[in-house]
């Protein structure tokens, strides 16, 4: 791949690079498909178990590429609806992904580069990083990462920060809950590690049960059809092999077939 490295662990821990440090990780038509790529095929790969999306140098991402954006101001309304609806489907095989993944975010993380974190399961941030929603400096508008912003800090946080695209630290990114940890920059791949072995703790069907269902849920009452829908997943999840190796584990005192590793 041009812009991106990819490395997997003996342990099922697949790492995704971003690799354009010069241009600060910004990301342009090669990248998105790329993403994509590495996405689709880390989902569809039986010996992943979890997926750390990161970038190269001083920043996670600085968003999208200001030279791809300029292009995208010249081109015709179906060029860029094709080019945003890659964009969007990029976010989802992300969002979609059925391992857990985790944002490594140090430095700066702009616009889409907020979207990317947001789309992960969990972010971690360096207590240095800053985020923006920085769209509207630009005259555009943050509408495919949208739906995520929303999804991580609420519908009234997502509007002041594309309304005012002003950037935030990191710890007012914790309290808005665009991340989930902020730690000191020297201890942030330690962090990222920790979490990656609470998760690895876990059954691996059951993590991805829980996307798959979660991903279904809203909050709001919980009505019958909800009912309904978690009644019979855990009764469908209960008689798995997993849960049955899972619960002798836990019974005889041993560690679970997946944490052996």
């Amino acid at each position: 791949m041009n812009t991106l490295q990819v490395s997997r662990s003996a342990t099922g821990v697949a790492t995704v690079e971003m690799a354009r440090p010069e241009r600060y990780n910004a990301f342009d038509e090669t990248m998105i498909a790329e993403l994509a790529q590495a996405f689709d095929a880390l989902s569809a790969d039986p010996e992943v178990r979890v997926v750390v999306l990161a970038g190269q140098g001083k920043a996670f991402s600085a968003g999208a590429d200001l030279e791809w954006m300029q292009r995208a101001s010249l081109a015709s309304f179906e060029w860029n609806l094709d080019d945003a609806r890659r964009f969007a489907a990029m976010l989802a095989c992300i969002a979609a992904c059925p391992k857990p993944t985790i944002a490594r975010v140090q430095g700066l993380a702009l616009g889409g580069g907020a979207g990317l974190a947001c789309a992960c399961d969990i972010a971690v941030a360096a207590d240095d990083a800053q985020f923006a929603v920085s769209e509207a400096r630009f005259g555009i508008l943050p509408a495919v990462i949208g739906p995520y912003l929303v999804n991580a800090v609420g519908p009234r946080q997502a509007r002041r920060l594309a309304l005012t695209a002003a950037r935030i630290r990191a710890e007012e990114a914790l309290a808005l809950g665009l991340v989930q940890q902020v730690v000191p920059s020297d201890r942030l791949d330690a962090a990222v590690q920790a979490t990656v072995n609470e998760l690895l703790k876990n059954g691996p069907q059951a993590l991805s049960e829980i996307k798959r269902l979660f991903g279904r849920l809203q909050a709001g009452p919980v009505n019958e059809e909800v009912r309904e829908l978690t009644a019979r997943t855990i009764a469908r999840v209960r008689g798995s092999d997993e849960a049955r190796e899972g619960f002798a584990a836990f019974l005889a005192k041993r560690p679970a077939a997946w944490g052996s590793s």
